[in-house]
C-alpha cells in the first residue's frame, strides 16, 4: 500500500516540555487511521504536526521529518496555506463562520481564487453531498450556519474541509461533542470518506476506532507504543500496555 504520510523520529517540544517524542510509522492512502490513547499523551499534538497547526503555539520546536508524498513539510519551500489545503482539518468542537451554509462551504475555494458563481455552486453542492448533508440544506442555503444541529455543524464543518479538494482530512475527536445519532452519522461519514481521502482520527473512544479504523496507533506518555492493522490491535496486541489500555485497566 502507498504511503501518504512517512513521519520519521518525530519530536515535538512545548519550550522545555515534551509533547511527543521519536515517533516514527507510516499513513497510507484511503485508509481509516485511528490515534488512541489517554488525555494528554500527544494524540492531538500529533496530528497538528501533519499540517503544521502546531507551528501556531508559541515556544514550539519540531524535530525530525513528516514527508507527505515524498516531500518533508517541514522544508523551508513549503508553503504552510498550501499544505493545509491538501491536508484538511475537522475539529472536536463544530466551529462554522457566521454566515450562510452556502457561504461556509463556497469560503476556502474563494480563498484560493475561485469566483466564477457557477463553479461554486457546484463545488458547494459536491462537498455537502459528500458530507451526507445535502439533503437537509438544499433548500436553505442562505440561512445561517448558526442554526443548524451541532451534528449538522459538524457535517457543515467536514463539506468545508472537502470543498478544498483535499487529499488528507484530520479529524480532531470530531464526535466527542455531539449526542450518539449524530455520532453514529460521523462515523459513517467517516468511513464513507476513505473512498476519496484518506482519513485520520484522534479519538478518546476506544469502541469508535475499532469501529471505524483499518489502523490504529496507541500513544502513551508523548511515545508510540503500538501501531498495526486495527483488529491485531484490538485482538492480539504485542505490547502489554496496549492491552491494558484497550481492556480498560489503564488509562
Amino acid at each position: 500500500m502507498k504511503p501518504v504520510f512517512d513521519v520519521r523520529n518525530l519530536s515535538v517540544y512545548y519550550g522545555n516540555k515534551v509533547g511527543i517524542k521519536s515517533v516514527s510509522m507510516q499513513i497510507y492512502k484511503n485508509r481509516v487511521t485511528a490515534i488512541i490513547g489517554p488525555s494528554g499523551c500527544g494524540k492531538s499534538t500529533f496530528l497538528r504536526t501533519l499540517n503544521r497547526l502546531v507551528e501556531l503555539v508559541d515556544g514550539v520546536r519540531v524535530e525530525g521529518e513528516v514527508l507527505f508524498e515524498g516531500k518533508n513539510i517541514y522544508d523551508r519551500d513549503v508553503d504552510p496555506v498550501e499544505l493545509r489545503r491538501k491536508i484538511g482539518m475537522v475539529f472536536q468542537h463544530p466551529n462554522p463562520f457566521p454566515k450562510s451554509i452556502f457561504d461556509n462551504v463556497a469560503y476556502g475555494p474563494r480563498v484560493h481564487g475561485i469566483r466564477d458563481k457557477e463553479r461554486l455552486r457546484e463545488i458547494v453542492e459536491q462537498s455537502l453531498k459528500r458530507a451526507a448533508l445535502w439533503d437537509e440544506v438544499k433548500d436553505r442555503l442562505n440561512d445561517s450556519a448558526l442554526g443548524l444541529s451541532g451534528g449538522q455543524q459538524q457535517r457543515l464543518c467536514i463539506a468545508r474541509a472537502i470543498a478544498t479538494n483535499p487529499e488528507v482530512i484530520l479529524f480532531d475527536e470530531p464526535t466527542s461533542a455531539l449526542d450518539p445519532i449524530a455520532s453514529a452519522k460521523i462515523e459513517e461519514l467517516m468511513v464513507e470518506l476513505k473512498k476519496n481521502y484518506t482519513v485520520i482520527v484522534v479519538t478518546h473512544n476506544i469502541q469508535q476506532a475499532a469501529r471505524i479504523s483499518d489502523y490504529t496507533a496507541f500513544f502513551w506518555m508523548g511515545e508510540l507504543i503500538e501501531y498495526d492493522r486495527t483488529e491485531k490491535i484490538f485482538e492480539n496486541p504485542e505490547n502489554e500496555l496496549t492491552e491494558r489500555y484497550i481492556t480498560g485497566r489503564v488509562g
